[in-house]
């Protein structure tokens, strides 16, 4: 099956389907991908065989020609289409912000493949659960009716990373299109793939299995991740009379990840850790642990490693090695991480998919 990756990030897609490829010999190739930012493509090509694919940079400029659509040849598409037009973190302006009409560059590509004769049968895409209820709802009756008038069926639903055997609560909405013929009693659900999940857990070799944040925190990092004497107080507090907040560290499920954790936020908003915790022979001691102001002073308390971030998403920790070695920095990294979409979602929705239900035989 060939496969196209839009808004590609560090390829959460791709590495999905190349470890179902690999634990369930079904062959999918990559032919094209998109992406804009610099590092994040840096990233993509240090760790991916690109050599032979059209590298499509800004998806706008690319489609202007359509003639380099009719050019593409495949049977998947996939992509996580900018999400801050409608995160509860930004000013949610939707299609008003030019990030917010990506989802009609999509389109496009599919409405001249089916004018070509050549319909896509198979559409992934992901954002954030904003989206559901973004503008009242309109925004996501928009993008159902525009794929549903190129003759697709559509389905969505909201998963949680944490479900998925990953340590990080992180709930994204997936919406699936096809044009094939389905079962009457098909369902595409969060619950539904979960099940499926959890019944065949077992035969999945390749993804990472983690029951907490634990599996993830190595014992020795360097010394840059700790916090300082001058900011410990600032992190750990709850904060003023204006902003209260509940900043607890040692989650056993890490909060969700984002893109801007290099500006380390408060412990309620972002992932921190102490040395006891990590370390202890019985780290439960330590859950969830609100730090006095004496203690503060003597204990040991660092953020997430670049690794770390990458492997909460389901991507090796050495996946970050061949993007330090080109000078990519801990701020691009932490940002990749945050951007990526979380591998064992996809795998679970490819396995339920095409493994489970045999929608591509």
């Amino acid at each position: 099956m060939k496969h196209v990756e839009l808004f590609s990030g560090i390829g959460g897609f791709r590495q999905a389907l190349n470890l179902i490829q690999k634990d369930f010999d079904i062959s999918f190739e990559c032919v094209a991908f998109s992406e804009i930012e610099k590092n994040a493509i840096t990233t993509y090509k240090a760790n991916y065989d690109t050599a032979d694919e059209i590298e499509m940079g800004d998806i706008v400029s690319f489609n202007s020609d359509e003639e380099n659509i009719r050019n593409l040849h495949f049977d998947l598409l996939t992509g996580g289409f900018p999400c801050q037009p409608f995160s509860m973190m930004g000013e949610q302006k939707g299609f008003a912000d030019t990030r917010g009409t990506m989802f009609f560059e999509i389109e496009k590509i599919l409405r001249v493949k089916k004018e070509q004769g050549e319909q896509i049968p198979f559409v992934i895409l992901e954002n954030v659960k904003n989206l559901y209820t973004h503008d009242k709802g309109n925004t996501f009756s928009t993008i159902k009716k525009h794929l549903e008038n190129l003759g697709y069926s559509f389905f969505s639903s909201i998963f949680n990373t944490e479900n998925f055997a990953l340590a990080q609560k992180r709930n994204r909405i997936i919406m699936f299109a096809t044009t094939k013929d389905l079962p009457d009693d098909f369902e595409f659900s969060a619950e539904k793939i979960k099940q499926v999940f959890d019944a065949h857990i077992e035969e999945f070799q390749s993804i990472y299995k983690q029951k907490t944040t634990l599996d993830v925190l190595d014992k020795e990092v360097s010394e840059k991740y700790f916090l300082s004497e001058r900011l410990k107080p600032t992190i750990l507090s709850n904060g003023t009379a204006g902003f209260k907040s509940n900043s607890k560290i040692n989650l056993l499920t890490a909060r969700p990840l984002c893109a801007t954790m290099h500006k380390m936020h408060r412990a309620c908003q972002d992932n921190y850790f102490s040395q006891e915790f990590i370390t202890s022979n019985d780290p439960f001691l330590y859950l969830q642990h609100e730090y006095t102001k004496e203690e503060e002073a003597t204990h040991l308390i660092r953020k997430l490693t670049p690794e770390e971030a990458f492997n909460l998403q389901g991507f090796p920790k050495d996946f970050c090695k061949k993007s330090r070695e080109l000078k990519i920095s801990d701020s691009a990294l932490y940002k990749q991480a945050g951007n990526a979409v979380s591998v064992n979602v996809i795998y679970a929705i490819i396995y339920y998919l095409f493994v489970n239900q045999k929608l591509g035989v």
